[in-house]
């Protein structure tokens, strides 16, 4: 099992798909990546050699943001954007919606406000005697 940037590779997968496993890497991307190192993009992941292998781990540590630094990225962002006030950052504060979605509905997942259905426990009806 290939492991490139601290991620095990699933084998059964074309390459194209398997790189796609790791946290910054897309299908475009991916795409991108295997036509730069000249990878058939149609091999799976067990068909590779070991010099595709570290050809692949090594563009792909040197040259990307992947995995533990973009999570860390991202999460500055998030943090900055808290600090100096700003609209986004206070939806963030909030757990709202940060992107411009609609509150009245349609929410329930990132307000935490999931409703139970009701009626799915009630008691049966008690028996006449």
């Amino acid at each position: 099992m290939p492991r490139i940037a601290g991620i095990n590779i699933p084998e059964q997968k074309k390459i194209e798909t398997a790189l796609t496993y790791i946290f910054g890497i897309g299908p475009s991307l991916s795409m991108e990546i295997l036509k730069k190192l000249k990878i058939n993009s149609e091999k799976k992941a067990s068909e590779l050699t070991s010099e595709d292998v570290t050809k692949l781990r090594d563009y792909i540590e040197k040259e990307l943001i992947i995995e533990g630094d973009l999570r860390r990225k991202i999460n500055m962002n998030i943090k900055r954007l808290k600090d100096i006030n700003s609209y986004k950052g206070t939806r963030h504060i909030k757990k709202l919606p940060v992107r411009g979605q609609r509150t009245k509905t349609n929410n329930r997942t990132v307000r935490s406000n999931v409703r139970k259905t009701v009626g799915s426990g009630r008691k049966p009806p008690a028996q006449a005697t």
